[in-house]
């Protein structure tokens, strides 16, 4: 059934069969129609946590002061003008309200209509509002932050009952230079306000967001650059400047790489990096002086922890005898390097498209992620196919709950715990 066609014709019969979709679906009865799934998946997750579908649950508002902190840490001020100019003119006539989420699902901005800012209000909607799925259940802030993907909620399609007279569209928005959630964007309203082409809208707007964070990354870099030139004209051997997240500005001495892998921590000193092997670091202004030793770069015998423990803070941890380092991962590479781990004699592009969307044909997404993961895990991964070396050594550490630790269940093998 498609809803969204269904509710522009009709808003009150959608929400009816809605209704009856999800009565049925909590109960167990047989379900009228299938619902989408998106919603499908995502309820799913609900009845496995332990979301109360008929009381809604608020953990406390943060502090204003929290608040403000989190808004001047956050990348997403950064993109606020765009988002504002995008989506709160058209909102406001529309009876809609604009929401800004940051990564964890707390709202950090909220404007728009004030009808609808003070029916949100009503449903906690508000300031400092935690709207993670595992919390208050399907919606359209937290369900994108753990698909990774835009997504429109509408009626009955939302968990909790208190949120059934509700219409919301949200987008991630992430951060180009890792790909790693910053945050979510949702437009919301009364569910007289639904439109199908909301959805499109959000993430459109969304990607005019992360389009201004790529141009502000090229200008820093640029920037950076200036500075790099005359340094490394002086410099012997390899060397090259990078900013804080190891994107290069400049290189002398060896062929260019887009990034270099660095620590979570980086501090001046001599460091073991995976590229280059031993380096010494020394800060600049907006980056990092990277000048690699001669000794080459070995990785026999490498021991590979891939922790997945915790959903926003999945990493891979790296040791050998010549040192160690840990990456924090975006969801998608935290996933590909789960298939690896599970499937060590190694699978090929179609099979991990096949995986991870469900279709084999979708192979240049994967070659393209698996690309960017070679770049700090080169020497340790074989390719046709993809597969860890087998001289490394894997363990892979899993949550309680390992059957809901990603959002698309495929048939897979699941490694024992801490294996």
């Amino acid at each position: 059934m498609d809803v969204t066609q269904l509710a522009a014709v009709d808003t009150a019969r959608a929400a009816r069969v809605l209704d009856e979709l999800r009565s049925a679906a909590l109960s167990g009865q047989r379900m009228p129609v299938t619902p989408r799934p998106v919603i499908g998946q995502s309820w799913a997750r609900m009845l496995r946590s332990g979301v109360d579908p008929d009381h809604d649950f608020r953990s406390g508002l943060l502090s204003h002061e929290e608040v403000q902190r989190r808004r001047q840490s956050s990348t997403l001020r950064h993109v606020l003008p765009v988002l504002r100019e995008g989506l709160l003119s058209v909102a406001d006539v529309a009876r809609h309200i604009m929401v800004v989420a940051d990564e964890e699902g707390r709202v950090l901005w909220r404007e728009g209509s004030a009808p609808v800012l003070r029916k949100a209000d009503g449903l906690g909607f508000q300031i400092g509002a935690d709207w993670r799925e595992d919390v208050v259940g399907t919606n359209g802030v937290g369900t994108p932050a753990v698909t990774g993907r835009p997504v429109q909620v509408f009626a009955s399609e939302h968990f909790v009952r208190s949120q059934a007279t509700w219409t919301c569209a949200g987008a991630p928005i992430t951060d180009p230079r890792d790909g790693r959630l910053i945050g979510v964007v949702d437009v919301s309203g009364p569910l007289e306000t639904m439109h199908p082409a909301t959805l499109a809208w959000v993430d459109s707007v969304a990607k005019l967001a992360e389009a201004r964070l790529r141009e502000t990354h090229a200008r820093s870099l640029e920037r950076l650059r200036a500075v790099a030139a005359p340094l490394l004209a002086r410099t012997g051997g390899r060397a090259l400047v990078v900013d804080r997240h190891g994107w290069t500005a400049a290189v002398t001495g060896m062929p260019y790489t887009e990034r270099l892998a660095l620590p979570k921590s980086v501090s001046a000193g001599m460091r073991w990096l995976p590229a280059l092997g031993r380096c010494s670091l020394e800060p600049l202004a907006g980056g990092w002086l990277v000048r690699a030793a001669d000794e080459p770069v070995t990785r026999a015998g490498a021991r590979i922890v891939l922790d997945l423990r915790e959903p926003r803070r999945r990493s891979v941890e790296v040791s050998d005898g010549s040192g160690s380092w840990i990456r924090e991962l975006s969801p998608r590479h935290a996933e590909l390097l789960y298939l690896l781990a599970v499937h060590r004699a190694g699978r090929s592009a179609a099979a991990l498209a096949g995986d991870i969307f469900g279709d084999p044909a979708r192979t240049v997404t994967v070659r393209a992620e698996m690309s960017r993961v070679r770049r700090y895990l080169g020497p340790l991964l074989d390719h046709r196919p993809y597969r860890f070396t087998e001289s490394a050594e894997v363990q892979t550490l899993l949550p309680d709950q390992p059957h809901s630790l990603f959002p698309h269940p495929r048939d897979r093998l699941t490694p024992a715990r801490g294996h």
